[in-house]
């Protein structure tokens, strides 16, 4: 798609690349976002690791457990920048957060090479196991969390517009 579709969910909020300032913007403070939050992110992931290390031939949980809790939190960030705010959020926090936070923090390749490493040590059935449950396990997180954070903005809207109704209403006492 390379032009606006009438009524299309953007495909990158942040920047529509059809509105000439938009292009010219220079990405000098979004690659700092991005770095600075992936540096963050990959330590954690990393000290999680370290933590919780993986026998040679044993289920990797620190990186399952990371990669599904940074998913879950990438469903939480998307709903709330996106959806949630009623005021937009700064435009280096989803660089930031979302893509080097947590981007930085789950991980493809480690996820990779543990399947591997699995393979290699004659577990296969456990690298079978381990590459469908992290899969599954990611995408219901994902799902879960952002199904969650839109009932929990919906809910935190309906009770604001309730207390501003209620403060409207005529004859209503001040103590």
């Amino acid at each position: 798609m390379t032009r606006p579709v009438e009524g299309a969910e953007a495909i990158d909020p942040d920047v529509d690349l059809h509105v000439p300032a938009q292009r010219a913007e220079p990405q000098g403070p979004v690659l700092a976002a991005v770095a600075v939050g992936g540096a963050l992110g990959a330590s954690a992931r990393y000290g999680l690791a370290l933590l919780w290390p993986a026998g040679p031939q044993g289920f990797p949980w620190a990186t399952f457990w990371t990669n599904t809790v940074g998913c879950a939190l990438i469903g939480v960030l998307m709903v709330l920048i996106g959806e949630g705010g009623r005021t937009p959020p700064h435009p280096l926090l989803r660089p930031f957060a979302g893509v080097g936070v947590l981007g930085g923090f789950t991980t493809f390749s480690t996820y990779a090479v543990d399947f591997a490493r699995l393979l290699d040590g004659g577990e296969a059935e456990l690298a079978l196991a381990y590459a469908g449950l992290t899969v599954v396990a990611a995408l219901g997180a994902v799902w879960a969390a952002a199904s969650a954070t839109r009932l929990a903005v919906r809910r935190t809207a309906v009770r604001a517009a309730a207390r501003a109704a209620a403060r409207r209403a005529p004859g209503r006492r001040r103590g």
